[in-house]
């Protein structure tokens, strides 16, 4: 059973939420706040498996409460109505697994739920249509640009992970896929791109 923390200052909103996730019988839904505070408390003391944040909260930006989220080990699908992939992009930024729209049908939300759980992330459909397109004109998103510049400054996968709050496979993923983009070899391959395009 999937342990979920709620965040919205919506009461209404959250009931649905509640009763879309635990009608599966995958997910329950141990605890609901309605502002940062109270989440942040709330995830602490229960330490769920997923916290559902809209980043649209009444006195915060939910996107602010994300880091102090994942040192609880929580990991942190947004359901928003924010379909702008700036926000979007900052979420993943720093640390979200998902990003949902509150219009998407039920089943997403919960295959948001179930993909983080498998160590995986989840973007939007049309989002992610979007955010690819944003990517640089070396191929690399921002994800895999960062990724290259903790790279050449000598860090290990594990403190890449650490730093980034994804797991040592995915940053391996990221290693390969940037090697691949760029059509480099070795690790000093890629040290020298990032000095030479100024990423160090």
């Amino acid at each position: 059973m999937i342990r979920a923390v709620l965040v919205d200052d919506h009461a209404i909103v959250r009931s649905g939420i509640r009763r879309m996730l635990e009608e599966g019988g995958e997910v329950d839904v141990v605890g609901e706040a309605s502002d940062a505070d109270e989440a942040g408390a709330l995830a602490r003391r229960l330490r769920p498996d997923v916290v559902v944040l809209d980043i649209g909260l009444r006195r915060s930006s939910g996107l602010d409460l994300i880091a102090d989220l994942l040192e609880t080990g929580a990991r942190v699908v947004v359901l928003t109505m924010q379909d702008e992939p700036a926000y979007a992009q900052r979420a993943f930024e720093r640390g979200a697994r998902a990003y949902v729209m509150k219009d998407a049908a039920d089943e997403e939300l919960l295959q948001a739920v179930r993909t983080v759980m498998d160590d995986g992330v989840y973007v939007h459909p049309s989002l992610a249509v979007q955010l690819l397109a944003g990517a640089g004109d070396d191929g690399l998103t921002d994800r895999e640009r960062e990724v290259l510049r903790l790279i050449a400054l000598g860090h290990t996968n594990q403190e890449i992970a650490g730093t980034l709050f994804l797991s040592v496979r995915t940053i391996e993923s990221h290693r390969r896929a940037i090697l691949a983009k760029l059509r480099l070899h070795t690790r000093a391959d890629l040290v020298h791109y990032a000095m030479e395009h100024r990423l160090v």
